[in-house]
Order: C-alpha cells, then sequence, then structure tokens
C-alpha cells in the first residue's frame, strides 16, 4: 500500500489537502432558500474566491499540495459507465420532482462533454429557465412550474472536511444530517473509489455514506496515532460513532480507543471543531461556554466487543491522561471573558487548522484568540474571511487534510 493516505495525527506536518474552490453555487443562493441551504447570509463570490484562493496560497507557500475535489472528481470520470453511474446516482440524490424533470436533466448532463463541467453543475445547480420549456399537465409538473430550480446548489461543499474523513490510511464516508449536503458525499465516494490516485490503494472505509445514522467529519478530531476524539453533537449521532468505533478499533490500524464528546445539540456547537481544536500535543483550543457542559466517554474495542466507559473526568484531565502529558494547556478566552469569546466562537476563532505542531491557519478576524495562540508561541498564518466565514466555518472546516507526517 502507498501512502497517499495518511493521517494519524492532528499536528504532524501537513503534505496534502483536499479544498473546493467556491464557485456559481454561492449565486444561487437566495433568501427564500437562505434557511434550507444552512446559510445565515448571502456571501459575494467573487471575493470568497478571491480569500480563498489566499488560502490555498498560504498552504502551498508552507509546502502543502493543494488538490481540488472539483478536479479530482472529473478526473476520475474515466469511462462511461463510472460517468453513467455518477450522474444517475447524482440525479437519485437530488431530489426532483416530476419524471420529466428527470429526464430534461438527464440530457442535460450526458450533454455536457467536459468532465469539470459537468461536476461544476453538479455543485452549482440547475435552474428551471436552463431546461427545455415542456407543457407539463399533470399536478406535480403544474405545481412546480413556478419553482427556480429543478436541483438546489451545495454551497457548503466549501466545507470539505465534513463530507468524508481521512484517518490513518481509511475514508470515513459520512452520512449528513441535512438532506441538503448528503449529494455533496458522492463527490468524495468517486474520487476514493476510481481516481488513479487512491484506487489502487483499495482504502478501508471506516463508514458508509448510505448508513442511516448521521456523522460528519468536523466531529471527528485525531488526537494521536493511537486515540481519536468524536464529538455527538447536533449533526453527528451516537449510534453512528458506535458503528465507526467497530470498524476502525476492530481494524489493524492501530488506534485504541476513541473519546465521545457529547456537544450541546445547538448550531454553535454543530461540530466538535467549531468549539475544539489540536495546535499541539499539549495545546488545544476550547470554548468555555461548552466545557461545563460536557459529558466524555471513553469506546474500546476488545474480543470482538465494544465497550463503554463514562470518564469521571474534566477535559483537561482527560487528554493529558490520553494523551500522556503534563502542563496541557486549554487556550480560552480573552480576559473581557464570555461575551468576547462567544462573538469569536460565532466567527470561528476556536477552529484552527495546523499545518505543523505549533503552527496554524486562523481567521485574521479573532483577534482575541489569535493573541492568546501568540502568547503560547504559536506561529500564525492570518487570512482575511470576510465572505468565507458567512458560511460559519473556519479553516478546518474548508479544509480536509489527505497526508501528513506521523509524529
Amino acid at each position: 500500500m502507498s501512502n497517499n493516505i495518511q493521517v494519524f495525527s492532528e499536528i504532524g506536518k501537513l503534505n496534502s489537502i483536499i479544498l473546493h474552490r467556491p464557485g456559481k453555487e454561492l449565486m444561487n443562493i437566495v433568501p427564500s432558500l437562505m434557511e434550507n441551504l444552512l446559510f445565515d447570509e448571502i456571501p459575494y463570490m467573487e471575493r470568497a474566491q478571491y480569500e480563498h484562493d489566499k488560502f490555498a496560497e498560504v498552504l502551498r507557500d508552507n509546502g502543502v499540495e493543494v488538490l481540488y475535489i472539483e478536479d479530482l472528481a472529473s478526473e476520475s470520470l474515466t469511462d462511461e459507465e463510472i460517468k453513467s453511474k455518477f450522474i444517475a446516482e447524482f440525479i437519485n440524490e437530488a431530489n426532483i420532482r416530476g419524471p420529466k424533470e428527470i429526464e430534461l436533466v438527464r440530457d442535460l448532463l450526458y450533454g455536457i462533454d467536459d468532465n469539470k463541467k459537468l461536476v461544476e453543475k453538479m455543485v452549482e445547480g440547475i435552474r428551471k429557465d436552463e431546461l427545455p420549456a415542456f407543457s407539463g399537465k399533470g399536478l406535480q409538473e403544474m405545481v412546480s412550474s413556478k419553482d427556480v430550480f429543478v436541483t438546489l446548489p451545495m454551497p457548503n461543499l466549501y466545507f470539505t472536511r465534513d463530507t468524508f474523513a481521512l484517518i490513518g490510511n481509511g475514508v470515513c464516508m459520512n452520512s449528513m444530517w441535512s438532506n441538503i449536503r448528503q449529494r455533496e458525499t458522492i463527490f468524495g465516494d468517486l474520487v476514493f473509489k476510481h481516481h488513479r490516485k487512491y484506487r489502487d490503494d483499495k482504502p478501508k472505509f471506516w463508514y458508509d455514506k448510505n448508513y442511516k445514522y448521521t456523522l460528519e467529519g468536523g466531529d471527528i478530531v485525531v488526537l494521536s496515532d493511537k486515540v481519536l476524539a468524536v464529538g455527538i453533537s447536533q449533526r453527528t449521532e451516537a449510534h453512528a460513532v458506535e458503528i465507526f468505533a467497530e470498524n476502525i478499533l476492530g481494524s489493524d490500524i492501530g488506534f485504541e480507543s476513541i473519546l465521545c464528546f457529547v456537544l450541546p445539540k445547538r448550531r454553535a456547537c454543530m461540530h466538535l471543531d467549531t468549539v475544539f481544536t489540536m495546535i499541539d500535543k499539549d495545546l488545544f483550543t476550547v470554548y468555555p461556554g461548552m466545557e461545563k457542559e460536557l459529558d466524555i466517554y471513553e469506546l474500546t474495542y476488545e474480543n470482538g466487543n465494544l465497550l463503554t466507559k463514562l470518564l469521571e473526568k474534566d477535559l483537561k484531565s482527560a487528554l493529558a491522561s490520553k494523551l500522556g502529558v503534563d502542563n496541557l494547556v486549554l487556550i480560552k478566552q480573552g480576559e473581557r471573558g464570555i461575551l468576547d469569546a462567544s462573538r469569536e466562537q460565532w466567527s470561528d476563532g476556536y477552529n484552527t487548522l495546523s499545518i505543523a505542531p505549533r503552527e496554524v491557519i486562523v481567521y485574521e478576524r479573532n483577534t482575541i484568540i489569535n493573541e492568546l495562540l501568540d502568547k503560547n508561541g504559536v506561529k500564525l498564518h492570518t487570512i482575511y474571511a470576510g465572505e468565507l466565514s458567512r458560511g460559519r466555518g473556519g479553516p478546518r472546516c474548508m479544509s480536509m487534510p489527505i497526508n501528513r507526517d506521523r509524529i
């Protein structure tokens, strides 16, 4: 097996990563659809692209190979059989109303010869005015005649952390909490089964996108090559964590336990990485608003059985014990307290992307958390994110590491 996929750490030197450059899907967010599309505001596409390009530039300047999911997906469509199955899966996932609309969407997609343009069209969404007019007389066709979209856009795709997670040498293909994001998983599924860079590795799949219980990548943190952390959150269910745990702890990959953090089920704590990220073996960011409410369980696997234990420890003690470190530091808030912490948590101040031990990418706007990181000897790469942050996700959310050095 090659080492194309190698993620045994949250902080080992970052070598390769998957991003999605925001595209015209942002132009298809309209006020009436914002809630359904999981957006609170409408980003300005051109500026969001500029900010995202600067993010990618910081990664490249620090020796990280930057790959884009839209490129990898288009490169995976290597023959007509794969392409036909991919289009069929997209149509099945897109919840298209009416057989005539399905037929017209199928014709539109098959008419796109350029594979990258095909992928981009799927992500962008298909407006009704892009299809040939037809005189539908059925009830469904008449009722839906004023609909703008036949397939909705996928504006959340630039948060590549969530739909799949690379752990060890395998892939966790996630079942998404929101129907609007479930379709995003088809791109990762295509890539890791058919792209020439990964298919020959035959990576193990720790979870399947068709499982009924929801699991998202923002809730998975690789604490070490022995210990994982998983958030049980608004978007990840305990049943899903048990299935994931049995698959990965029961394998020979080397992980021995999973710490399960039970988060408040609200949007401010939608994922574990919105309130908790790892900077070094002895340094973490933690939003203090959730720490007092936290129950921590440990999952282990022995003799074919998954064992569950409630840890009678606070977060700091649990981390220090499992990672074998002394003087562990949790970066929480500045001198002005919880109000500033909650404001910066809303703009993902606690969501950092480690590119090496004690070296992270952060949003420039979160000045209080950034100052605390700096005082703790952390090297900061700041990026402007006036538009990217409107999607409620930070640098870690926008990235899926493929390969890190083992430490």
